[in-house]
């Protein structure tokens, strides 16, 4: 796929103060990369102590971004099929795009208390994103936030979760960190060990969480009619994170009255990133029709 006119033009730490919030006593460590080659090209981040986000800008902004949070089981990011690629698709459509780069918790010792870190990130990019709308030309009403695997749970607990921030703040606490929209692809919803993604559930809240815990990060569990409109991707036979994970989310939100729409496709698999190659159809298409009935200038 040719994407034209698009780079990235700034890497913004979220944190412009010292110390960073919830940082834990192996914090000064550097990000590790991995790196392949290739045809299996790729880059993988894990050990995160400085997270950021990264600006994609379009040539023609429409008012809209989207905050990409990339998957990996909350143990790496997988940065480029899941975040630098998917935001330039975005910028194509004319939307501005921001990779974050989360705290991961399956670091021992990286954060004082390990299930927070991932939503404090999450958070932190909202309110900043948000307070410096016009810096960037965009809609601070306008701003949603997109997850797949792992980085779904982080973005649909941020769509959860917004009613209670987590952290002290020394910057912005004014801002609202609720997003207006969700994109969630193949994503972790919940911790129920009975349709979870084990790995994921264990890197968060440990292998022995209490069972409160685990309702707190359940986002099925979390949903009100306040929660924002969603857009839902998956296929049936993912092995990974069970299909359920996004028909009770689904199930939870038109109960609440949030408007959303979900497409199961029947293979798949995990990980697809933007092309399921399963099929003919194309689910970044179906986004961009859906993302046109959501603001109406």
């Amino acid at each position: 796929m040719l994407f034209l006119n698009v780079q990235a033009q700034q890497v913004i730490p979220l944190y412009d103060f010292s110390p960073i919030p919830n940082q834990g006593p192996k914090a000064s460590l550097t990000d590790e990369i991995e790196e392949g080659s290739g045809k299996d090209s790729f880059h993988r981040i894990k050990n995160i102590t400085k997270p950021s986000i990264t600006v994609y800008k379009p040539a023609k902004p429409n008012g809209t971004s989207v905050i990409i949070c990339p998957g990996g089981g909350y143990y790496i990011l997988a940065i480029d099929h899941e975040g630098v690629d998917v935001a330039k698709m975005f910028n194509e459509a004319g939307v501005t795009a921001f990779v974050l780069k989360y705290r991961l918790p399956s670091t021992a010792n990286l954060m004082e208390v390990n299930e927070i870190g991932p939503l404090m990130d999450a958070q932190q990019a909202i309110r900043l994103v948000r307070s410096r709308a016009k810096e960037f030309g965009i809609n601070p009403d306008r701003i949603g936030i997109m997850g797949f695997s792992a980085g779904g749970h982080v973005a649909s607990t941020a769509g959860t979760h917004f009613e209670k921030p987590v952290g002290n703040w020394k910057g912005r606490s004014d801002v609202s960190v609720r997003p207006d929209f969700m994109i969630l692809l193949y994503p972790v919803i919940t911790m129920d060990p009975s349709f979870t993604h084990m790995g994921s559930h264990d890197a968060l809240l440990g292998k022995k969480p209490t069972a409160e815990l685990e309702t707190e990060y359940s986002n099925e569990k979390q949903i009100t009619s306040k929660t924002p409109p969603t857009f839902l991707v998956h296929a049936a036979d993912d092995k990974a994170v069970p299909v359920n994970n996004s028909i009770s989310f689904f199930q939870a939100l038109e109960k609440n009255g949030v408007p959303v729409e979900l497409h199961v496709y029947p293979k798949g698999g995990h990980g697809f990133g933007m092309n399921n190659k399963t099929t003919p159809d194309q689910w970044t298409e179906r986004l961009k029709n859906w993302m046109s009935t959501l603001f109406k200038d």
